[in-house]
């Protein structure tokens, strides 16, 4: 699931996943990485589902309301999913890994783990990450209590964290102007 449902206040309030990155949508670059690494592609967005639709993918948006944040489109992702693992990936980092998804289920299948989250020294990337689908009622409970901070919901998880120290650039994301234009000029993670 790519997680396309925020607001991007950061970038003025426009659609980060639409914003162009030399020449095309930067949802666009995180599909073409995203989508070999699945068996099904879902984009979580909650405006714009007509541009998001031209991808050639599911569109799904929130079922909480007021973009409640990732953890609610997680939680529609978990629902909608056919399969018994569901990975995250935000819209605005274009340059993940192109070995994301086999290494964080490696790590979650051997750690018999309910949650696998790519980290890059001692920083966690919570929404890179594969999750079993069996945690959506555990999730839903969260979120209809108020809960939306992910930290928060994966303490109350079996979860392991998944070093990507070999590519910490993957998981550079853009969220303001300037950092769009440090990419556009060629500066590459």
């Amino acid at each position: 699931m790519i997680l396309a449902g925020g607001r991007g206040q950061r970038m003025g309030g426009i659609d980060k996943g639409l914003k162009l990155l030399r020449g095309k949508p930067m949802v666009r670059w995180v599909a073409e990485r995203f989508a070999p690494q699945v068996d099904e592609v879902l984009i979580n967005a909650n405006q714009n589902l007509e541009a998001y639709s031209a991808l050639g993918h599911r569109v799904i948006p929130d079922e909480i309301a007021d973009y409640a944040g990732p953890l609610a489109g997680l939680h529609r992702g978990l629902s909608e999913a056919t399969h018994d693992l569901v990975a995250t990936v935000p819209c605005d980092s274009p340059f993940l890994p192109a070995d994301l998804v086999v290494r964080l289920r490696a790590a979650l299948e051997s750690g018999d783990a309910e949650v696998a989250v790519a980290r890059t020294g001692r920083q966690p990337h919570p929404v890179f990450c594969l999750c079993r689908k069996r945690v959506r009622g555990g999730l839903g409970d969260f979120l209809a209590h108020g809960g939306r901070k992910i930290d928060a919901w994966y303490a109350q998880l079996r979860v392991v964290e998944v070093p990507f120290d070999d590519q910490p650039g993957a998981f550079s994301n853009v969220n303001t102007e300037a950092e769009l234009k440090a990419f556009e000029d060629g500066a590459l993670p």
